[in-house]
């Protein structure tokens, strides 16, 4: 039963014992180890041999320390190939752009438990605001100012305002309550129709927003915070929370849910609520992809936007509108703040019972 522990070629190996030498045994022995000879073998074999011999090695060994050689060269290759991706990389910075990159990156102002919230004296020179004395219609007006001349002039991109403290409380004490709503944008020229499919007179956009709620920011003083420090000083319970509030076409939120673009940001600033009594509101709208790429950082005077200026505004007033209900402001009426309350509630708490042509009517009334 020697067949079972022997392959095919050893086989015909013994077949070929019996009818040649041994020589010609261990031949075909060593062809079935090594392979066969290749075409440059078969043809420089004299060469091969001769050179062989003015080394004074087996033609065996000559092929192992060629085979080794070319292995080497193959390592090189590879190294070299290796730097040469790397070094592209390692050269696009200076070495002193190097230093400046990691040092940045490690006394960044922000910090990592942080509100996400851009600070206000990122914005503007809070500690050189609170060296002199200003009235809060004088920060005001420099807020006001401030946006209009980062636009060339226009105020294209930004929206902005201030809000007396009474106000924002309130308004944050019903966001928190209702953090979620959909505000109507109306669009001429067209007919209309609602997310329920009912058509009316003036078509609308709807735009889906969404608050948001973050630690209170550090008091202002003269001197500047230190952006290594953990916490807040404890004074700072005084100020109210900051707030954002996020704006997004209703259609998209469906589409994308919370990786949709949000076209409008709104934040509430509370740093000047304690010292002052208002609260400073940025409106932030996004730029086109194609701006963002093309002129970052830049002026936005001729760039363009996915919200224009007038739904920007609209949007801002709405919140106004529907989460001031109850109020002192001069826009407030008990039969609108009794309308929004409703649909505030029923879009919470009873969407079965929300009606979206209420919705259009009281956004009609108030505008």
């Amino acid at each position: 039963m020697l067949w079972l522990q022997s392959s095919p070629a050893t086989l015909h190996i013994r077949a070929i014992v019996c009818r040649r030498s041994a020589s010609s045994y261990h031949a075909v022995a060593r062809w079935i180890h090594t392979g066969p000879s290749t075409p440059y073998e078969s043809k420089y074999a004299e060469k091969l041999q001769q050179k062989a011999q003015e080394q004074g090695l087996e033609l065996s060994e000559l092929r192992t320390r060629a085979k080794e050689a070319a292995r080497l060269k193959e390592v090189a290759n590879i190294k070299s190939a290796r730097l040469s991706q790397e070094r592209p990389q390692r050269l696009d910075k200076s070495p002193s752009e190097l230093v400046r990159s990691k040092v940045s990156a490690g006394t960044s102002g922000t910090r990592k438990d942080s509100s996400p919230v851009k600070a206000l004296e990122s914005i503007i020179n809070v500690p050189r605001l609170m060296s002199t004395p200003h009235t809060a219609e004088q920060i005001s007006a420099l807020w006001t100012t401030y946006h209009a001349s980062r636009t060339g002039g226009t105020g294209r991109g930004f929206i902005c305002a201030s809000v007396p403290i009474k106000l924002y409380n309130k308004m944050l004490t019903i966001g928190k309550r209702y953090p979620m709503f959909v505000m109507p944008v109306p669009r001429e020229g067209s007919l209309a129709v609602s997310p329920e499919g009912h058509e009316s007179a003036v078509a609308h956009e709807f735009y889906f927003l969404q608050w948001d709620f973050h630690a209170p920011p550090f008091p202002p003083s003269v001197a500047v915070p230190d952006p290594f420090s953990r916490a807040p000083p404890s004074d700072s319970s005084a100020l109210p929370q900051t707030a954002t509030v996020l704006f997004t076409p209703l259609q998209e939120y469906k589409l994308r849910q919370s990786f949709a673009t949000p076209y409008l940001i709104l934040t509430f600033y509370p740093d000047f609520a304690q010292s002052h009594g208002i609260v400073l509101l940025r409106g932030e709208i996004t730029p086109s992809a194609a701006t963002a790429a093309a002129v970052p950082n830049q002026d936005t005077s001729s760039a363009r936007f996915l919200l224009n200026q007038v739904d920007a505004q609209l949007l801002a007033m709405g919140v106004q509108k529907f989460y001031l209900w109850g109020s002192e402001s001069e826009d407030s009426s008990q039969e609108g703040d009794q309308k929004a309350e409703k649909l505030l509630r029923q879009f919470h708490e009873q969407p079965e019972e929300f009606n979206w042509a209420d919705l259009l009517e009281h956004a009609r009334l108030t505008s």
